[in-house]
């Protein structure tokens, strides 16, 4: 569909309701939807939480998993395509466990979503509503995740915001009759 968004960002706490909105608010693009999740499973609670969101995707989805490496997959994607990011977050925590540069990888992610002929839905947490993090490890992380969060909304267009599962347009306008 033309007016279907190129870059979408849609943003929210945890458990907002963010990642099931981005997945209908892809679907609405009647393209074929590409799933790319960043989670890696490392334990019980992870696996069940990922348990929950396949369930709800049951199927309609061709899922590629990629933990750190996205940016070539949403370059290899094409114009009938939406790919839905879920989630920038999680990225950014497998990017900084792996000691990369964040900045080099943000630049390039940023760059291929722009340059993508695929429609691009991301998902990422809101962190900087909280309380300032304890550790000097969870500040950076709370930092860089806002930067990373004000590139995405920079490209995007439209920009989501979701609380209680309700949207909050940020920025720009949705598509008619889109969630």
């Amino acid at each position: 569909m033309p007016d279907f968004p190129h870059i979408s960002l849609v943003l929210g706490g945890a458990r907002s309701g963010k990642s099931a909105w981005g997945e209908r608010f892809a679907l609405s693009s009647g393209l074929e939807p590409v799933y790319l999740a960043t989670a890696g499973v490392e334990d019980d609670e992870m696996r069940a939480r990922v348990a929950k969101h396949q369930a709800r995707r049951a199927g309609q989805w061709r899922v590629l998993e990629a933990p750190r490496s996205i940016a070539p997959i949403i370059k290899s994607l094409g114009p009938g395509q939406v790919v839905l990011v879920d989630c920038l977050t999680l990225w950014l925590s497998n990017q900084m466990f792996a000691g990369a540069d964040i900045e080099a990888e943000g630049q390039a992610l940023m760059q291929a979503i722009a340059e993508s002929t695929a429609k691009v839905v991301m998902v990422s947490n809101e962190l900087g509503l909280g309380l300032v993090p304890e550790s000097s490890l969870g500040r950076a992380f709370r930092d860089w995740q806002g930067w990373l969060n004000q590139g995405a909304a920079k490209i995007a267009d439209p920009v989501v915001f979701v609380a209680a599962g309700l949207p909050l347009l940020l920025k720009g306008q949705l598509p008619e009759g889109r969630t």
